[in-house]
């Protein structure tokens, strides 16, 4: 199994390379990257110690990226037996059906809804830009709502000020944009009950797992969109969103570039202990695995986490950077150490529009 895994995952890390060395050639890279790549220096010590990914299970130096592909796989596996992931063989089709349309603006904005599980149908808003040429393909983008009782109505443009309407300005950007709803708000009165719902029909997997199987099937709906290049997809997140985003990308090669905007990368940063996340076993000073381990399985694919380093709710900022630094030693393997990326941009757990400028500009560098 590990060596079916391994070769698999070689070929589409082989893929990835030769996509991202191909994209850094036909684009100028942000002006800004610079300054998002190196740490500021002084920066605060992570509460527990990160554990070096360039060191194997024997104690190896890890110094090319084959050893490292040997590393990933085992790392991968590692959170996967932690996390209990659904069968991804047990997916339902790739299909929906459209609630309602309407046109906003330059946007196409369609309501529609589809199986998440064999008896369970969720909504979500599908964003296209209105002008397209027949056949015309776009780039595509899942795009995961944070914590809020109106889920997908303000990152679909429907509510809201503009700062939290992600969505809406990605389609605008020329984007095609899936915005699926969380799980936590789908028929239930809570997130416990949410979480046990989900927990009698899957025993043993996490919240987190949950939420991953819901964003890899938005990806297979935005891959069944007719004017979506399968080839191009990207995610974003903010908040309880930018949980997922870590997690989408870390475990789908099929999510090019990512942005992960306020998620909190440390465990101390925000509530990851929580039963709809990863649970009260994180908490434990034995517990071997880190978030710096799933930064570095989205290497060589672009990520660029933003953080708000300050105010009420922020949970990423300077002190994010010892997870960016370590995994960028992996990037470095592939020669893509600014492919990952830190912007701080200290104005609180928010999206301020400086990021939302940042953000368009960071996936259509990594995707087209």
């Amino acid at each position: 199994m590990l060596t079916d895994l391994l070769t698999r995952r070689n070929l589409l890390k082989c893929m990835a390379g030769m996509l991202c060395d191909s994209l850094l050639l036909g684009g100028e890279a942000p002006t800004w990257l610079k300054s998002v790549t190196s740490s500021p220096g002084d920066i605060p010590e992570p509460k527990r110690k990160l554990s070096s990914l360039l060191v194997d299970e024997t104690g190896e130096q890890i110094s090319n990226v084959e050893q490292w592909e040997k590393r990933a796989t085992e790392l991968q596996l590692a959170w996967r037996q932690f996390l209990k992931p659904l069968d991804r063989e047990k997916r339902p089709a790739h299909e929906f059906e459209i609630v309602s349309r309407e046109t906003v603006g330059n946007v196409i904005r369609e309501k529609i809804t589809y199986l998440v599980e064999e008896d369970i149908r969720v909504p979500a808003y599908l964003l296209s830009p209105k002008h397209s040429k027949p056949h015309q393909k776009h780039p595509g983008v899942v795009a995961l709502h944070p914590t809020t009782s109106e889920t997908i109505e303000p990152i679909a443009g429907l509510s809201g000020p503009p700062e939290k309407q992600s969505g809406l300005h990605l389609a605008e950007a020329g984007f095609v944009v899936l915005c699926p709803e969380n799980f936590l708000w789908q028929n239930v009165a809570n997130y416990k009950e949410a979480v046990s719902t989900f927990q009698v029909r899957h025993p043993g997997s996490l919240g987190m797992s949950k939420m991953l199987w819901d964003a890899q099937r938005a990806v297979d709906i935005l891959q069944s969109v007719s004017g979506v290049d399968v080839e191009q997809i990207g995610t974003f997140g903010h908040s309880l969103g930018a949980k997922e985003v870590l997690y989408l990308m870390a475990f789908d090669e099929r999510i090019k570039v990512g942005v992960s905007s306020e998620g909190g990368i440390a465990f101390d940063s925000t509530n990851w202990d929580a039963p709809w996340y990863l649970g009260q076993g994180i908490n434990d000073e034995d517990f071997p695995l880190n978030h710096h381990q799933l930064l570095a399985l989205c290497a060589p694919r672009p990520f660029l986490l933003m953080g708000g380093e300050s105010g009420s709710g922020a949970a990423d900022g300077d002190r994010s950077w010892p997870y960016v630094s370590e995994a960028q030693s992996v990037y470095e393997l592939f020669g893509k150490k600014t492919s990952l990326a830190l912007f701080n941009h200290r104005q609180g757990h928010a999206i301020p529009q400086i990021a939302r400028e940042r953000m368009v500009e960071w996936l259509k560098w990594g995707i087209s």
